[in-house]
């Protein structure tokens, strides 16, 4: 698990939650998978929506046409640019052992959040079987497609990595599976996660 905080949450509820950084921190990707300690073991969630609020003095400089790169520097930089990340919950753990399940209880204001390594994703996809997708396809306002895609791409490397190359194909398998009564949302899915493989080849 990596030891650089990524964020500190804003606010969150059962099914997820909104996290807080600086641009100076190590801001995760769409799709990354994230985890929040808590006081029994760590919530796991992926990230879904990164958006940068703007404020007085950014709307001034934008509509300002040719702003140097010092200024546009120094407000990234010495200035708090309000970068906010939404989450959406995949499980949690509990004395190492995990759980494909939405948390007992939301994380708490301030927490801090921490980007998930390989061996994280590796452990966390490997318990249980594939529960933690039916989270990701029935969350509403979430691109599943798009979250799903990204989300495979870095589990399937990880697991490759640990010299499981077949968790991809089951990964398909499970969601062809579970959206076999919605084909609409099964073909938007198949086809985001064709595009994406298509382009990392």
């Amino acid at each position: 698990m990596s030891d650089i905080s990524a964020g500190r949450l804003l606010r969150s509820n059962t099914r997820g939650c909104v996290v807080g950084c600086h641009i100076s921190q190590p801001v995760p990707v769409f799709g990354s998978m994230i985890n929040i300690p808590i006081e029994t073991g760590r919530v796991f969630g992926l990230v879904y929506d990164i958006h940068i609020d703007d404020d007085g003095l950014v709307r001034q400089l934008a509509a300002a046409g040719s702003v140097p790169d010092e200024v546009i520097l120094d407000n990234r930089t010495n200035r708090n640019v309000p970068v906010e990340m939404s989450i959406i919950f995949i499980g949690y753990s509990i004395d190492r052992k995990i759980y494909h399940l939405l948390p007992p209880r939301p994380p708490l204001s301030l927490d801090e959040m921490y980007i998930c390594d390989a061996e994280d994703l590796r452990n966390f996809t490997n318990a249980g079987h594939f529960g933690y997708f039916r989270h990701i396809l029935s969350g509403q306002d979430i691109p599943a497609g798009e979250l799903l895609s990204a989300h495979l791409q870095a589990a399937n490397s990880a697991q490759r990595d640990g010299e499981n190359p077949n968790w991809i194909n089951e990964a398909i398998q499970e969601i062809i599976s579970l959206l076999r009564d919605n084909h609409e949302l099964m073909t938007n899915v198949l086809s985001a996660i064709s595009d994406a493989f298509l382009a990392s080849s």
